[in-house]
């Protein structure tokens, strides 16, 4: 029972590939209205490591795009740079 705790508490990087643990990246969501919201709502959601080389990658190479399956806006991507600057 405790092992399978531990394993929903991981989430997928869509940018790294990699098994983070929930207080380590930040989750995306597409709400209903196709708006996209942070760490909030339901809906479609993706999840990002809170390091500047996954949120790169996911720009770059559309990740988000990919799997919240809608245009992700510019202004989503600079949030996400300033709360990576606080958070240091």
């Amino acid at each position: 029972m405790k092992n399978e705790n531990i394993f929903r508490k991981l989430k997928l990087c869509v940018a790294c590939k990699q098994k983070v643990f929930n207080c380590k990246v930040v989750r995306i969501v597409r709400d209903h209205d196709y708006g996209i919201v942070l760490d909030q709502g339901m809906g479609r959601s993706a999840y990002l490591c809170c390091q500047h080389t996954c949120i790169t990658e996911a720009y770059y190479r559309k990740r988000l795009q990919r799997s919240l399956r809608c245009q992700i806006p510019e202004s989503i991507y600079m949030i996400l740079e300033q709360r990576l600057q606080c958070n240091r």
